[in-house]
């Protein structure tokens, strides 16, 4: 099985990556009123809350970077490369299937912008999901070829 994933597929990716990274906050404080959730914990909790919120942010980020910066090295089907796509896709396949099993349980604002930007950020979810697990995949199939 031979396919190829298109650099400029990795850096929309790494573009939309660096996107989510950046909504993110208005989401938490608009969308879901986190802050004020949060105020309703303990201290250290709150800091804990917080703190993932930015390692959340913080890996979007720097995943969205890497592919904007270095999209080649993500396809060069070493076992540098095998590692960061097979994390980055174990993180995204993540999201959604949490997406998919935990988020329909819970109200959403019903406005029309909030609607349509749930499905647009889902879309998202996906992409991302799809675009590093097959460059693990294609990453692996090439490693494990030539050696």
């Amino acid at each position: 099985m031979k396919f190829n994933i298109s650099i400029w597929l990795i850096v929309i990716g790494g573009i939309g990556q660096i996107f989510t990274a950046l909504i993110y906050p208005y989401i938490r404080h608009r969308v879901f009123d986190w802050y004020n959730d949060v105020k309703q914990l303990k201290p250290l909790n709150q800091e804990i809350a917080k703190t993932y919120g930015r390692y959340i942010q913080g890996l979007n980020f720097s995943f969205g970077l890497i592919a904007i910066l270095i999209p080649s090295y993500l396809k060069e089907q070493s076992p540098l490369a095998i590692a960061l796509t097979g994390l980055i896709a174990a993180y995204w396949v993540g999201k959604v299937a949490t997406q998919i099993a935990y988020y329909p349980m819970y109200e959403i604002p019903k406005k029309q912008i909030f609607k349509i930007g749930g499905y647009f950020m889902n879309g998202l979810f996906i992409l991302f999901a799809l675009v590093y697990s097959l460059l693990t995949i294609h990453n692996c199939i090439g490693f494990f070829n030539h050696n």
